[in-house]
């Protein structure tokens, strides 16, 4: 049975950082492409980082790009998000993903 554990959300002030963490079990992780999607209050879900199997392959969603950073490690078999100045509009439950499956999720806010 795949599970996605996410952990690190919390309260942060505007500009502030932030990483996120994903234990990943019940399959083979290092074998996997992984992705990182968020949910606001009220929106739909929304993508936010992509990584390949090995790490080589890396893409972001545009209102991301250049203050999110995606990571594994195969050997710990953990997914993470570090996330520089954050803004208003980053707050959602941040979830891991593997394919259309995904955990529990974290809460991230940016409040002042």
């Amino acid at each position: 049975e795949v599970q996605l554990v996410e952990s690190g959300g919390g309260l942060v002030e505007p500009g502030g950082s932030l990483t996120v963490s994903c234990a990943a079990s019940g399959f083979t992780f290092k074998n996997y492409g992984m992705s990182w999607v968020r949910q606001a209050p009220g929106k739909r879900l929304e993508w936010v980082s992509s990584i390949s199997s090995g790490g080589g392959n890396i893409n972001y969603a545009d209102s991301v790009k250049g203050r999110f950073t995606i990571s594994r490690d195969n050997d710990k078999n953990t997914l993470y998000l570090q996330m520089n100045n954050l803004k208003f509009e980053d707050t959602a439950v941040y979830y891991c993903s593997k394919g259309p499956e995904k955990g529990r999720g974290t809460q991230v806010t940016v409040s002042s």
